[in-house]
């Protein structure tokens, strides 16, 4: 067992997999999480196979398998027509490439299966109802204020998400700032879904300034739908209840192909700020280091925000239990931050491309069609096919 002891703000994905991997290599740590109950906001996630191996390795396997669905395909469809465009091979063809099987699940019951092995573990202590203030560093430690009290540490990694108290603890971190565009989420539960509503793969739906995506969750017993449109946040926070006329408002006849008659359905909508940290900005100072949507917030058009921080705690963990606090600190942030800017670009880059319309919409797709599905996932084994 290694000696430091390591705090964590936050009880998200990124925090909970962080201690997670610190346990397995001997380290213990105290998370900190200001609410009484974890719940984890959101709807669907997608934990793609670089993700999924760091999971595993964790003992997580069966768990994760109980709680995903391990889609067949990605389907890329004109938002317009529903016609197809490409399909991308997933299922058997997913875990013989890259080692490890697509999986969808509700945030949620990643959440659960993340806290349930925390709470199994003796080297993690976890503290709910508590709020990190702020923290403060000397050249033997760090002390994290909390709201009447304080903790001391040999390191502190703040996991507090996009909005992070901490953040500022860092000198020369980027800052939060909006997307320019919002997600729209609900679930279906599958007895309300349309029958031609696909159920055992991921739908892409590409329009001019937006695209939906929907993909079955929880075991394939709900059906999570995200729409995606360019608009500026005006809320005072980062969420807020959505308006289903919005949308039915927002496509035109053609295009409300499936979303169209999701938007009649008496659902429950949420709308998100997409917000964008740069990963360009400081992700450690002395023995403070940020991980996960706190480092390096990206727009969702790869599914690779939670993937970065499961990635950013193995690596993080790795360090810590092979060199001295603040030497490895920077060598966590010097190995992570080129392929999170690569990833966080070409998220930016892919939401570009998934909303065109006219002509360069033609043009794309036609693009699509030519390459075929296998060329276009081979595209993507430098993301899914990474290893620590």
């Amino acid at each position: 067992m290694t000696s430091i002891r390591v705090g964590i703000a936050g009880a998200g994905i990124a925090g909970l997999t962080t201690a997670l991997s610190l346990a397995r290599r001997g380290i213990a740590s105290t998370i900190i999480e200001r609410t009484t109950q974890l719940s984890e906001v959101g709807a669907g996630l997608q934990v793609s196979p670089n993700a999924g191996r760091i999971l595993e390795a964790l003992g997580l396997t069966e768990a994760l398998d109980r709680a995903a669905v391990q889609p067949e395909a990605i389907d890329l469809r004109d938002g317009e027509t529903g016609e197809p465009i490409a399909s991308l091979p997933l299922g058997a063809h997913a875990h013989q490439a890259y080692g490890a099987p697509y999986r969808l699940l509700h945030r949620a019951d990643l959440q659960s299966i993340l806290l349930e092995a925390v709470r199994r573990e003796g080297l993690i202590d976890l503290k709910l109802g508590v709020e990190a203030e702020a923290v403060a560093q000397a050249q033997d430690g760090v002390t994290l204020f909390l709201d009447d009290s304080a903790l001391s540490f040999d390191a502190m990694i703040a996991a507090d998400g996009v909005r992070s108290k901490l953040r500022s603890a860092v000198k020369g971190a980027a800052a939060a700032r909006s997307s320019g565009r919002t997600a729209w989420r609900t679930t279906i539960p599958i007895g309300m879904a349309p029958r031609d509503l696909p159920q055992e793969r991921t739908t892409v739906l590409l329009s001019r300034a937006a695209h939906v995506v929907i993909y079955p969750v929880r075991g394939g017993r709900q059906i999570n739908v995200i729409v995606v449109i360019e608009e500026d946040w005006r809320e005072d926070g980062w969420n807020a209840p959505g308006n289903a006329d919005v949308l039915r408002q927002r496509f035109d006849q053609d295009g409300t192909r499936y979303i169209g008659r999701l938007a009649e359905l008496d659902l429950p909508w949420t709308r998100w700020c997409l917000t964008e940290v740069d990963p360009g900005g400081a992700w450690s100072d002395g023995r403070i280091a940020l991980i996960g949507d706190a480092a390096h917030a990206m727009v969702p058009f790869l599914a690779q925000g939670a993937a970065m921080a499961i990635e950013d705690a193995d690596v993080l963990a790795t360090e810590l239990a092979s060199a001295p606090v603040g030497e490895a600190l920077q060598r966590y942030q010097a190995q992570r931050r080129p392929r999170v800017s690569r990833v966080w670009k070409a998220a930016r880059q892919a939401g570009q491309i998934y909303h065109l319309g006219g002509a360069m919409a033609f043009a794309r797709d036609m693009t699509m069609t030519a390459l075929g599905g296998e060329r276009l996932l081979r595209r993507y084994d430098w993301i899914y096919g990474w290893r620590p």
